[in-house]
């Protein structure tokens, strides 16, 4: 071993160098947080939903009257609404998750979006409606009627699909969709 050199000692950082740095940090942890803060304040809002200011959870409908209503992005989760007439009325969105609406009139309402799963729909006419982009799983079409209604999009179980494929028939008057197109019959 040679100790006739000693190591080498490390260069020293000029002080505008460091100054640089320390400025570069403060940046980083001061103004950088305040500049995302700034941005999330600055920027539009989301559009907020049209939202009709009445809410039908669990309450009782039977025989209600709501024919071309404006009924869009409504809750009827877990509510009765037996023989109720919703013919031409918009529930664009509307929550219907866990009802029962038997023998119900769809017949003509936009029902595109819906969240309707677990619903019993049993003999309900849904003659001319939009059912676009609905979730329907779980749900009881047994006895409906879908003549000219539109299920693009919309997600039903196996079972209910073959079901109302039996009786499917039809141009929907709005979108002018077929039927049994819509439904996936074969």
């Amino acid at each position: 071993m040679d100790r006739s050199s000693p190591p080498a000692a490390p260069s020293p950082v000029p002080p505008a160098a460091a100054a640089w740095r320390w400025a570069a940090a403060w940046l980083q942890r001061r103004l950088l947080p305040m500049l995302v803060m700034l941005g999330l304040l600055l920027a539009p809002a989301p559009a907020q939903a049209e939202f009709s200011g009445v809410d039908y959870t669990l309450t009782n409908q039977n025989e209600a009257d709501f024919h071309g209503q404006n009924l869009a992005n409504t809750s009827f989760a877990g509510a009765s609404g037996r023989h109720a007439n919703f013919a031409g009325a918009n529930l664009h969105g509307a929550i219907l998750t866990q009802a029962a609406f038997p023998e119900a009139d769809f017949s003509g309402a936009d029902l595109s979006d819906v969240l309707m799963d677990k619903v019993d729909f049993s003999g309900a006419d849904f003659s001319g409606a939009v059912l676009t982009g609905v979730i329907a799983s779980g749900s009881n079409f047994s006895g409906a009627t879908v003549a000219g209604a539109d299920f693009s999009e919309a997600l039903i179980d196996r079972a209910d699909q073959l079901q109302l494929c039996r009786e499917a028939e039809g141009t929907n008057p709005h979108t002018g969709a077929d039927t049994r197109l819509s439904l996936g019959c074969r």
